[in-house]
């Protein structure tokens, strides 16, 4: 089984936002659980999108919104956290120029308009938003959360096939019930539970797709070489490279345990196949700088083939986060000094 991509167990990974509001002033129920449906649609403000406010309750008490899709930012993400006591909300933390993300925000909308208004989906633009980047420690992008009842969870990173992000959504569903909150939100002004406003997504270039169709069907290998073929057709194809990228990284990790690479790596600190494999569990997981620090620390101390090995994945690597990601400008930069 491999431990790649993280989907959640038991949605762990609560992280801390008292930061951006008052926890104190989230409505409880008896012995400090979350308050549920009941009651909340009254309580909770109505979530925002580009600073309109939604219309309140509709006629059996649900929410009312003006789209199931919302765009939040550092000062309104305290609407987002109470009507989480209503619905959850799932976070979708990206930026324009992320190509993962392009393929990803396309498969939440989806399932976020299949959910008919028992989940909200929260746009968090990473580079206009460092106060909720920080505070949901999105160290790449994209990076996906879920808020219930107030409280934030992390779900996983990267870009997922479909099958596995629907997986994430019946989890978060599933844990909302248990906390109480089974709400639904109607959006204003229209029966549809499509997003309001937004463009259909463009169709995927024939070779990113067949990548995508293969990777729906767990074949990596074939995603790769549907990539590769991408990149040959068209080598200013970037995101292509981040797709060949991400894909090959799940290849590598496809079948293999966390324990294995990690017992793997402890017994050989030298071995640079051992090292590499780690380091692609560790990008797996977010661990981005625990990566390059593993390998950029081997670099000086191997030569010829393996050397250039390294400086190969650490590149996979550059692209796959982003190369304009201050980790991966100060990463390039120690590599570059480590070679030259």
């Amino acid at each position: 089984m491999t431990n790649v991509p993280p989907t959640p167990s038991g949605l762990r990974g609560a992280v801390d936002l008292s930061s951006l509001v008052d926890r104190a002033q989230r409505p409880t129920q008896p012995g400090g659980a979350p308050a549920g449906a009941q009651g909340a649609a009254a309580a909770a403000p109505a979530a925002v999108r580009g600073g309109a406010p939604a219309g309140g309750a509709g006629p059996e008490g649900d929410l009312t919104v003006p789209s199931l899709v919302i765009d939040v930012t550092d000062q309104t993400f305290q609407d987002v956290l109470q009507l989480s006591s209503v619905v959850p909300v799932i976070v979708d933390i990206w930026a324009e120029w992320c190509g993962p993300c392009k393929q990803l925000s396309p498969i939440l909308e989806q399932l976020t308009a299949e959910y008919d208004g028992r989940v909200v989906l929260a746009k968090v633009d990473a580079d206009t938003n460092p106060q909720l980047v920080q505070a949901f420690q999105a160290q790449s992008i994209p990076t996906v959360a879920a808020v219930i009842g107030g409280r934030p969870l992390g779900l996983f990173v990267g870009a997922l096939p479909e099958a596995q992000v629907r997986d994430v959504f019946e989890q978060v569903v599933a844990a909302a019930e248990q906390n109480g909150v089974t709400g639904r939100v109607t959006v204003d002004g229209a029966a549809s539970a499509e997003p309001q406003g937004e463009p259909e997504p463009e169709p995927l270039p024939p070779h990113h797709q067949a990548a995508y169709d293969a990777i729906e069907r767990g074949d990596y290998a074939a995603a790769v070489q549907e990539y590769k073929t991408a990149i040959a057709q068209d080598p200013n194809d970037q995101m292509a490279v981040a797709g060949l990228a991400q894909v090959s990284l799940l290849d590598r990790l496809n079948g293999r345990t966390a324990d294995e690479l990690r017992s793997a790596a402890a017994a050989a600190p030298q071995d640079v196949e051992a090292q590499m494999a780690v380091a692609d569990l560790d990008v797996s997981g977010g661990h981005v700088e625990d990566a390059f620090g593993r390998l950029l620390d081997l670099v000086p101390t191997v030569f010829g083939a393996e050397r250039e090995a390294l400086r190969v994945r650490l590149v996979e690597y550059f692209e796959l986060i982003g190369v304009d990601d201050p980790r991966v400008v100060a990463a390039r930069r120690r590599l570059a000094s480590a070679l030259y």
